[in-house]
């Protein structure tokens, strides 16, 4: 259909006759057909009305048919881009290779010569008709095409060592203790450092806050005799933190005394346990924040300099839309970055207050740049602990997978710099994804930027659905996919997060 088309229009008029059709887009609510044309020429008005003649047949009674014509003339530099971003988006390996001057271009006389030059065993035989193709779309006039195989020499590729980051000590953030008097002490103290900051000191700590739930609970030691401890949840304003304290008989009972609401000083220590930082308590004071306490914002560390252990890939989708859907895209969708990702995790835990905070063992994220899905960023995530039977049957994931993934403190330092200046995007990611990633970004000293847009409440507010499960919200789009896999996931919320904002056109309110 698409071929009958474009030979009706070419054959219009002498000054479309080497023309290509851009896109069509339809707005329903107007009932207006666009026909994006791009010539190499001068037209006229009269090419035009030729057009739009010649289209009429194609396009439905009750909508309007408008020809929008474009001069576009490329020249060498163009035409070596658009072959430089073929080659990254089907051949990852020769992209890997390419150097400086392996491809270059000629203008002819009715178009353009390209040569591209690589090593024999990464250069596919219709490397040529694929570029040829490809440019054909984006480009008027004629494009022959050689390829020059060479063998692979190692000198001649420069291979870059891993660089180190710089150094840079996160800083820990710390306010004065008010009224502050002992209970079971002997020593003032005077500064306390945010709960939210825990994670960036090794050992000893003095935490200060507000008693949110406090619990009494009985254990059997390795000596055979009952003992209490007590878990305290305590919250100052920047986070809340799950506290553990083993009481001395002398101060059991001012410690029972203690409830939700009271305010109190903790002196103690971190330390690792099932895979989660602890916090045990060695002595609790009295004493608050100060009165209107505002905690100051957390800097990030700067964005790594380089990749190291989840390097993001090309990627392109090569889905054709149907000629009368509405492929417009909005400025809110090309003018701004976004990164839309999902996980899959050990369980549903994802929040650190309870001690127990699961775990990521698969990460996946594509980047939207100029309205188009144009990067990946995929990997396993060792999470350290064994992977339940339940969370294998759900996802796929096992063991074996997993062993020689990054871990999650190597990944997150990838992770925060592929969402560099990008918006974040999820299903249901304000409840859960968005949990996980900021803690275990946090734990290693980046902070993401809280601009995140849920596709699950954008589904909500533009659709009448039974339910807004992923799989629901894709299936009213025509989006299939292998649902639990979090590389499946991402890459189907970020196509149904484009047709949402098609729809919405403009942008939701950040989270």
């Amino acid at each position: 259909m698409k071929a009958e088309i474009l030979n009706a229009v070419r054959g219009c008029s002498p000054n479309l006759q080497n023309s290509i059709i851009k896109s069509i887009s339809v707005d329903k609510r107007s009932r207006v057909v666009t026909i994006r044309i791009i010539t190499d020429v001068i037209f006229t008005p009269q090419d035009k009305a030729r057009a739009e003649g010649v289209l009429r047949p194609y396009v439905p009674a009750y909508f309007e048919c408008v020809a929008e014509l474009i001069k576009l003339t490329p020249d060498e530099e163009m035409i070596k881009r658009k072959i430089t971003d073929i080659i990254k988006t089907d051949h990852i390996a020769l992209s890997a290779l390419l150097r400086e001057g392996d491809i270059t271009v000629k203008r002819e006389e009715n178009g353009f010569s390209f040569c591209i030059k690589g090593v024999n065993d990464v250069l596919p035989d219709d490397l040529c008709t694929t570029v040829r193709e490809e440019l054909k779309k984006n480009f008027c006039g004629e494009f022959t095409g050689k390829i020059e195989k060479t063998e692979f020499n190692p000198d001649d590729y420069e291979i870059p060592e891993d660089e180190d980051e710089p150094d840079y000590d996160m800083p820990v953030r710390t306010f004065p203790i008010e009224k502050f008097s002992f209970l079971e002490g002997t020593e003032k103290r005077t500064q306390a450092i945010y709960l939210a900051d825990l994670n960036l000191v090794p050992s000893e700590a003095v935490v200060c806050g507000q008693i949110t739930d406090i619990r009494e609970q009985t254990y059997i030691n390795k000596s055979n005799v009952e003992k209490q401890r007590f878990s305290i949840t305590l919250s100052d304003g920047s986070a809340s933190a799950y506290i553990t304290y083993f009481p001395r008989m002398k101060t059991i009972a001012k410690i029972r005394a203690l409830k939700e609401g009271d305010y109190i000083v903790c002196w103690g220590e971190n330390s690792e346990y099932r895979g989660n930082l602890r916090y045990t308590a060695r002595i609790i004071d009295y004493g608050r924040p100060p009165k209107d306490f505002a905690p100051q914002k957390r800097a990030s560390k700067p964005v790594p300099r380089y990749y190291h252990v989840i390097k993001p890939q090309p990627f392109a989708d090569r889905e054709q839309t149907d000629i009368f859907s509405d492929s417009s895209l909005p400025e809110c969708l090309t003018q701004n970055q976004f990164v839309v990702f999902d996980l899959e995790t050990t369980g549903l835990n994802s929040s650190p207050v309870t001690g127990n905070m699961d775990k990521i063992i698969e990460i996946a994220a594509y980047k939207i740049s100029g309205g188009e899905i144009s990067e990946s960023f995929t990997s396993f995530i060792d999470p350290g602990v064994r992977i339940s039977d339940e969370i294998t049957n759900l996802t796929g994931i096992t063991a074996e997978m997993i062993k020689d993934a990054p871990s999650c403190d190597e990944a997150m330092p990838d992770f925060f710099k592929f969402c560099d200046g990008c918006i974040l995007v999820g299903h249901n990611i304000a409840n859960f994804d968005f949990k996980f990633v900021d803690y275990y970004c946090s734990r290693v000293g980046y902070i993401l930027e809280r601009k995140i847009i849920d596709t699950l409440l954008l589904s909500q507010e533009l659709l009448f659905l039974s339910n807004y499960k992923l799989n629901t919200v894709a299936e009213r789009f025509g989006i299939t996919f292998n649902h639990h896999r979090a590389c499946d996931d991402a890459l189907a919320t970020a196509k149904l997060f484009i047709e949402l904002l098609k729809m919405k056109k403009s942008l939701p309110d950040f989270m």
